[in-house]
Order: structure tokens, then sequence, then C-alpha cells
């Protein structure tokens, strides 16, 4: 599965290189998801084979590798912790269960960097909703954003100050 970072070129070669990287580790959690492989076999592989020297970096952004690994590891280590952060910001009309790999290895991603707390949290917001939309054309990216949100608002809620 792969799927490019759409708004990359626009960004400055670090911004697109952090997109990618998030891209990337999305993927790579996707497939971690999936086929229950391990977190270090899986960054290896993609360290190795789909992010190396051989990218194409004339028709790609080369992503950040340590961005991509930090947010692979951090995510795997903290698994438990996060799903139960994404379950317990789904509406009631949802459940963990019933969210498509991608779309939990979106969420995952995106609130292990928001309690990372080294990025913005409205970076982090537009970052996922930009990866959603590199693979949903429905309402998955909205429902990212309005969970990422309420993640953030909760987490990091001295960045919203009295907008809330």
């Amino acid at each position: 599965m792969t799927a490019s970072a759409g708004g990359a070129a626009r960004k400055s070669s670090g911004g697109a290189r952090r997109s990618a990287a998030r891209l990337a580790a999305v993927q790579a959690l996707y497939q971690i998801d999936h086929s229950g492989a391990s977190p270090d076999i899986v960054v290896e592989e993609f360290l190795r084979f789909r992010l190396g020297d051989s990218f194409d970096t004339e028709n790609d952004v080369a992503p950040q590798k340590a961005l991509f690994t930090e947010i692979v590891r951090g995510t795997s280590g903290r698994i438990s912790a996060i799903d139960e952060t994404i379950s317990t910001a789904l509406s009631n009309k949802w459940t963990f269960d019933r969210l498509e790999f991608i779309l939990r290895a979106v969420l995952r991603a995106g609130i292990y960097e928001l309690e990372a707390a080294r990025t913005p949290a409205r970076v982090v917001i537009s970052e996922y909703v930009d990866v959603a939309h590199a693979f949903y054309d429905g309402q998955e990216p909205g429902m990212v954003n309005g969970i990422l949100d309420r993640v953030a608002r909760r987490v990091r809620g001295e960045e919203f100050g009295a907008e809330e």
C-alpha cells in the first residue's frame, strides 16, 4: 500500500520530509496492525527497502528517517494507551473495532505525536488530516480532524487558550 504526500511539494524541504515521514509511519503502522509483524522488523524493512538510499527523490520527497522511526516505535510502545484514547474520543455511534486498519494507523500516529508534545498541536492535526486525504476521499479526514482536535484540547489545552 502506498500513497503520496499530496501537499508535500508546496512545503519547505524539511516540512515535506516530515510529512513524508508521517505518511510512511502510517503505512508501517498499518502493516504492523494488519500482519501482526514486529515493529522492529517493519521499521528495519522500511528503512532498508522503502526509505533507503535507492529512494526515488526525483519524483518523491525522501522521508525524515529519524521522525519515521520515532513515530512507529513510539506509537507501538504505547499502543494500548493510545487505543484507549481513541476509544474514548469516538462518538457513541462508533467503536474502536469498527475503524479500518488505515484509519486506526492515522489516529494512532497522530495521538502519539500529540502526546509527545514536540510539534504544535495544530500542525499535528493538519498533517494527519493531510495523511488521511492521501487514503480517503470521503468523511474519514473530517473524522481524523475531529478526533485529533478533541484529544489535543484535552492533552494540550494550553495551546488552544480561550478558544474553548
